[in-house]
């Protein structure tokens, strides 16, 4: 018992040190385990020993990821995106795993361990990537787009590969087994669609009603736990019985809160998986075959790239968009390590192949950020025609803000932009609003609105919005790093202009003061007050009382009203 405490202390110690350092580097936390669990496992200072136990409570991470992917896995966004997602997804995978199916035959790889090694490499990693393009606020472009549709596919085919892999073992009834997979995958996923949607709706609004959060929280973990045994049970896997609970639970309106309440169980284990696939590198092997560690960094890199590029450009992307999704796309995935593991496990690949191929994916991984980062800048340069849509979008939001002078330039067109765009329509002071979401942009066009697709952090944007002939700026979400750098834009152009910024609380409002922001609106303060007036009206407090109250307590917090204030009555 001793030596166990010791053990989770150890742990506990380097992941919270591990942690802190990989994200104030502004990488994957997933890194820190990977190098924790290479520092402590077997064949480095063998702290943590190889069991069955530790194994099986790592696969729960696991389970709670696919839960968690199955959240994010709704119908109706598979429809919507299902030319991309299958069209660019199915090639992508295909080729991938292709090529390194025929470069393994040539290597002395049996064509089973071969697939299952192309299909590891296939992956790229949800985590890296969808946190960077959202970071800056590329999910919607052209080439995030294109990126977060492969994103789909490949977790999907995921639930296909947990299936075939273990199949692969036995080669003499590999065509019953195939047959066998795909025939379950499709039954089950059927099964879910016509039965299982409306009950899950039935059984959580059942649960809902008894109004306890601890109740919530158990039957969540019920689900989950209780659709991976079932799905084991039927000789699946655990994973893709988490998957399809994840996904049954996405088409109820509980889906952000069981995400929410979901998200420590699966962090937590999820971390312990990664330890455990770090535990498995030896680096004593990787250094005897550090020319193949080279080779799997290229050919996930390069090759994988080089792939994604051609295949981008065949659908009919430019120069510019295909390498972008080809850069965004060129590193292994988490799930390549659940896959990757599966097969050493039936097998189906050598210790001598399993560890250059760790290695190398895990150094995809690490460089992948700056990879992404590279090729923004390196895009522009590779496609004139880059340059004249980007001159052509700029042509548009120029020409929407040609006739208007004094005017708003809203940042964002959501609820808060469209908020305030109906005060300013009120009170006929014009305004031009931008947003990077094309559909919302295109919606409020058609109903007859100024608003125009464009970043709002962009300089160039800016301008052409009419920022040197502008009133105002507003800022309506509370993106920190975008919002700083449409600060830095407008104070380098305009330093009187005034720009009131959204934030979601005060926790960087001197950040944001320092930055030029005019004032800062916290959400959660403004929420609190409306909260506290809509109480004090209900308790019989005279109107002008609670009013004055509002405006003495928003006071010490925004300037402008601390100036009102002070030429304010007395209350009643």
């Amino acid at each position: 018992m001793h030596e166990g405490l010791r053990l989770v202390l150890v742990l506990l110690t380097a992941a919270v040190l591990a942690v802190g350092i990989v994200r104030a580097l502004r990488l994957p936390s997933l890194l820190a385990y990977l190098a924790i669990g290479i520092a402590v496992g077997p064949h480095a200072l063998g702290w943590l020993p190889e069991s069955e136990q530790t194994a099986r409570l790592a696969e729960f991470g696991v389970v709670f990821l696919m839960f968690s992917i199955g959240l994010e896995f709704s119908l109706p966004r598979l429809v919507a995106m299902r030319g991309q997602v299958f069209g660019l997804g199915i090639a992508q995978v295909a080729t991938t795993t292709l090529a390194t199916l025929l470069i393994g035959l040539t290597g002395g790889i049996p064509w089973q361990g071969g697939l299952a090694l192309g299909a590891a490499y296939a992956m790229s990693s949800t985590a890296i990537v969808g946190r960077l393009l959202s970071e800056k606020l590329d999910l919607h472009s052209a080439s995030g787009r294109r990126t977060m549709s492969v994103l789909l596919f490949q977790d999907l085919m995921v639930v296909f590969m947990l299936i075939l892999i273990p199949a692969l073992a036995d080669t003499s009834r590999l065509a019953a087994a195939l047959a066998t997979a795909l025939a379950q995958t499709l039954a089950v996923l059927l099964l879910v669609i016509v039965a299982g949607r409306p009950l899950i709706r039935w059984w959580f609004d059942l649960v809902v009603r008894r109004k306890s959060a601890e109740l919530f929280m158990l039957n969540v973990l019920w689900v989950t736990i209780a659709l991976a045994f079932l799905t084991e049970w039927a000789g699946l896997s655990l994973t893709l019985g988490a998957f399809l609970g994840g996904m049954l639970i996405s088409e109820t309106m509980y889906r952000h809160q069981v995400e929410a309440d979901i998200r420590p169980f699966r962090d937590v284990l999820l971390g312990l998986f990664f330890i455990t696939i770090g535990a498995q590198l030896d680096l004593a092997i990787v250094w005897q075959r550090i020319e193949w560690v080279a080779l799997v960094l290229a050919g996930l890199v390069a090759g994988k790239g080089l792939l994604m590029l051609i295949v981008t450009r065949l659908a009919g992307a430019d120069n510019s968009v295909a390498f972008r999704t080809a850069a965004q796309l060129a590193q292994a995935g988490e799930f390549g390590f659940v896959l990757l593991t599966l097969a050493g496990e039936h097998r189906l690949l050598a210790p001598e192949v399993l560890q250059p191929s760790l290695a190398g994916m895990l150094l995809s991984m690490l460089i992948a950020p700056l990879i992404i980062e590279r090729a923004r800048h390196w895009s522009t340069r590779l496609s004139q025609d880059e340059w004249l849509r980007h001159s052509a979008a700029l042509q548009e939001v120029a020409a929407h803000a040609f006739n208007i002078r004094n005017h708003a330039i809203v940042c964002g067109y959501g609820r808060t932009g469209q908020s305030v765009a109906r005060f300013l329509t009120k009170e006929k002071i014009p305004f031009i609003a931008l947003d990077m979401d094309a559909h919302r942009v295109q919606q409020a066009l058609s109903a007859g609105e100024n608003v125009v697709f464009g970043s709002a952090d962009r300089r160039e944007v800016l301008l052409a919005a009419g920022l040197d002939r502008a009133r105002i700026v507003v800022v309506t979400y509370p993106d920190l790093p975008s919002v700083m750098k449409t600060l830095g834009v407008v104070r380098g152009r305009r330093p009187d202009l005034p720009v009131i910024v959204r934030a979601a609380d005060d926790s960087h409002l001197d950040e944001l003061k320092r930055a030029g922001a005019t004032e800062v609106v916290p959400e959660v303060i403004e929420g609190s007050l409306m909260l506290a007036a809509q109480m004090l009206l209900r308790l019989d407090v005279p109107l002008r009382r609670v009013l004055h109250g509002l405006e003495e307590a928003r006071a010490r917090r925004y300037e402008l009203l601390r100036e009102r204030y002070r030429d304010a009555g007395p209350p009643e």
